[in-house]
């Protein structure tokens, strides 16, 4: 039976490759940090990891992972409800609701397990979900996994979700499901105007803040903070696997009652592994580190209004806003590709983000500041961009 179906998959390869689509995955041999070693034996400087705060290679934050090695194991090798919760679960789990300014929180192995867990635990047949149509992959899944009716609104589009509202309002439950930024466009959501219209009709909102918790808002709070509305927020999902340290783990943060439920019927987390120790201890450290100052969000915002401002001024078509996600418009795939190949031999290591990451025509390069950069970093990077540009028009 394979033989058939081998040459059927090596013909849908082929031609993910003929479109300029396929995905190569680029060897590190070095740690995550602002320069890079790659297979090739190469430095190169890392302009598209989500090492927003530059806390993946941290001094502190590797040593908290290097004590709890020593002092709680390598692994749980259980779930938690078994023999698999130890004292810095319960320490992470309190911190995060400090930080986020919730009444609880759960963890999770990732956030795609937290979406994926969150919705068939809450809602039923008689519910409904009105989720943002550029919603992340985790949020689309979990929504199907659950029996509520969906519906989809155009992204950050307030009239279409009211009138979804308007469509759901004969559920029993309505839940707004939205990332709080885009990761594909940096884009963010007007969570002011999604709380004004659930309390108008009567409405959960849950934000995935996984682009944004650690550095966005006046307190690194995520996009809650950012427009004020903490309270009027009801579930907040993210991850530890970006701004918080950057190794792996997610969690659900928000009123009490609704995390007490997922801890009892939510499948993810009742079926898997404890989170690992190191991660766990060098999460709380990494959330102490944003907590204590706020110099590497200031210098995070430098960065970024310095490559948004000079690529603008190059004639490079940066989509707008002040995220650290700076998407550089190319339209063609094979084209990003290609600006990908060459920007990596000038010493910048980014990647082309096409179909079906993003929608057909809409390619990119999607360049992602860091703390971790320096201004010589960032400025070379735009260099870079300029001279990859004018190489490839040469070459026809």
């Amino acid at each position: 039976m394979f033989g058939r179906m081998r040459d059927d998959l090596k013909a849908t390869i082929g031609e993910i490759r003929d479109a300029g689509l396929y995905k190569s995955e680029r060897v590190i041999t070095s740690p995550q940090q602002s320069l890079i070693s790659v297979a090739s034996g190469n430095e190169v400087l890392n302009f598209c990891a989500n090492n927003y705060l530059g806390l993946s290679d941290h001094p502190e934050v590797v040593a908290a992972a290097k004590e709890a090695l020593d002092r709680w194991g390598f692994g749980l090798s259980s779930v938690r409800f078994i023999c698999g919760t130890q004292q810095i679960h319960k320490d992470l789990e309190g911190a995060l609701s400090n930080f986020l300014g919730t009444e609880d929180t759960i963890l999770y192995s990732s956030c795609f397990d937290a979406n994926g867990g969150l919705f068939e635990t809450l809602l039923g047949a008689e519910d409904a979900i009105i989720s943002d149509e550029l919603n992340h992959a985790s949020i689309i899944d979990g929504v199907r996994l659950s029996k509520a009716r969906r519906y989809r609104y155009k992204n950050r589009d307030m009239a279409d979700l009211e009138a979804q509202l308007k469509d759901a309002a004969d559920a029993r439950y309505r839940l707004i499901a939205t990332d709080g930024v885009f990761s594909m466009d940096g884009y963010v959501a007007p969570l002011d105007e999604i709380c004004d219209l659930a309390e108008r009709y009567d409405a959960l909102v849950m934000v995935d803040d996984s682009h944004a918790v650690g550095f966005v808002g006046p307190d690194g709070a995520g996009t809650p903070s950012l427009f004020g509305v903490k309270d009027r927020v009801d579930i907040v999902t993210g991850t530890l696997g970006k701004a918080l340290g950057g190794a792996s783990g997610g969690y659900v943060s928000a009123r009490r009652e609704i995390v007490e439920l997922l801890r009892q019927r939510s499948r993810p987390y009742l079926f898997s592994n404890s989170l690992a120790p190191a991660v766990t201890a060098a999460s709380l450290k990494a959330l102490e580190l944003i907590g204590t100052s706020s110099a590497l969000r200031d210098k995070l915002a430098a960065n970024t209004a310095l490559f948004r401002t000079k690529m603008t001024e190059a004639g490079f078509d940066v989509l707008p806003g002040d995220h650290p996600i700076s998407p550089v418009m190319i339209g063609d795939a094979a084209a990003a590709g290609r600006l990908a190949d060459k920007l990596l031999d000038l010493g910048i290591y980014v990647i082309g983000f096409s179909y079906p990451v993003v929608p057909q025509g809409k390619a990119r390069i999607r360049v992602q500041l860091s703390a971790a950069h320096s201004t010589e970093d960032v400025e070379r990077a735009i260099a870079a961009f300029v001279e990859a540009r004018n190489a490839l028009a040469e070459e026809g």
